[in-house]
């Protein structure tokens, strides 16, 4: 870790690559310029970290925000991610990410989902092909100059060790990318995790659109007391446990409010309540998948 200031600080992945504590999330960002006009108002409040995914569709407008911001590439991390349907096409897979974001390559390359489903049709799932054979091919891109650094998303403890116990799998993920915030902390999934040496991501950081966590009692008296939006508690909350957060916004006010995390802090107290909510909501579930991912293996 670079230094103590949560929106400058870093996590020193396998590879040695330094990635950034706080993103810019676009997963539901509208395809319409919006997405990236955020990308443009992130960059210019002082963000260095975008996270997409081919699934979502905009990484166009991240490629053309990226562009307009006229950041310098090495100064910037870009995630995205396989789409499930493309597991048995990862060389054309990353080939169309790079073409839409208009990059050379990727800092991080994720598995969205451990399913390999059937482009032709996406409610059933490959009879010859599951996640052991899509890594087996994404770890060919390690090196390749199109990938920096290869990981996963959404897997739970059940796969990972499916994933890490394979004889085929002679990279590990540098990264798990999961749903985390105080209704979805799942302790024992990030201690197995960082027992494993994988960094962890958080997604739907602040609870997604329209969150309850906005109305929780203990996270509006943490935010009073600190003088801070709830949604500022949330992501401290998470930096402070060890994974960085991509929250997403399109609006520029809460974009840079969001990164406004410097010379400020939880104190252990703030952040053992907000680890301990009595509520429990996930926002991401598998059953539009045509395989079981979660496991309930996480808590």
């Amino acid at each position: 870790m670079a230094d103590n200031k949560p929106t400058s600080k870093t996590y020193t992945l396998a590879s040695g690559d330094k990635m950034p504590a706080i993103g810019l999330g676009t997963w539901q960002s509208a395809k319409d310029g919006s997405c990236q006009a955020a990308v443009e108002a992130a960059l210019a409040a002082g963000y260095r970290y975008i996270d997409t995914a081919l699934a979502y569709g905009n990484e166009h407008e991240v490629g053309a925000g990226v562009k307009a911001a006229g950041i310098p590439r090495e100064q910037l991390w870009i995630t995205t991610k396989l789409d499930n349907p493309w597991h048995k096409r990862v060389g054309e897979g990353i080939d169309t990410s790079l073409k839409n974001l208009g990059t050379d390559y990727v800092d991080l390359y994720l598995m969205h989902w451990p399913s390999s489903t059937r482009p032709d049709d996406l409610k059933k799932h490959y009879d010859d092909w599951n996640f052991i054979d899509t890594w087996r091919e994404m770890q060919k891109l390690v090196g390749s100059g199109k990938v920096r650094n290869i990981g996963v998303s959404n897997f739970g403890i059940t796969n990972l060790e499916k994933l890490l116990n394979h004889p085929d799998t002679k990279i590990k993920p540098s990264v798990n990318q999961i749903e985390l915030h105080p209704n979805n902390p799942s302790p024992k999934l990030v201690a197995y995790c960082k027992d494993k040496g994988i960094h962890v991501t958080g997604y739907s950081c602040l609870g997604s659109t329209g969150s309850p966590l906005y109305k929780d009692p203990v996270v509006l008296s943490i935010a009073e007391a600190k003088g801070k939006t709830p949604q500022q508690c949330l992501l401290q909350w998470g930096i402070q446990n060890g994974w960085d957060v991509i929250p997403k916004s399109v609006t520029k006010e809460r974009i840079e409010a969001n990164f406004a995390l410097d010379g400020w802090s939880l104190t252990d107290e703030e952040v053992h309540k907000l680890s301990n909510l009595k509520d429990r909501r996930k926002v991401c579930g598998d059953a539009w998948l045509p395989v079981k991912v979660f496991f309930g293996d996480d808590e």
